[in-house]
């Protein structure tokens, strides 16, 4: 029980922050935010580790999760917009 409540505290902290670096109206709220950090978190750190840049544990890991909820959000952002007519 502790594994998924620390998944969802650090996609939480993640998610926000990727919203602090990318600021803009976005909707959604906590839950977006957290899922948008847990899944950022999970595809970057597993591309990561796959291409060798660090192991688990490592502070380059926090990075990649990082700069996986800010793609996340990018992608998130396209897809929700909406067109001018």
């Amino acid at each position: 029980m502790m594994g998924l409540l620390g998944w969802a505290i650090f996609g939480l902290i993640v998610g926000a922050l990727a919203k602090l670096v990318m600021p803009g109206r976005d909707g959604g709220g906590i839950i977006v935010t957290m899922l948008l950090g847990i899944v950022g978190a999970v595809v970057a750190g597993y591309i990561g580790q796959a291409m060798g840049l660090y192991t688990e544990g490592q502070p380059a890991g926090f990075v990649m999760s990082l700069i996986g909820a800010v793609a996340l959000l990018l992608v998130y952002r396209m897809a929700t917009r909406r067109t001018l007519a």
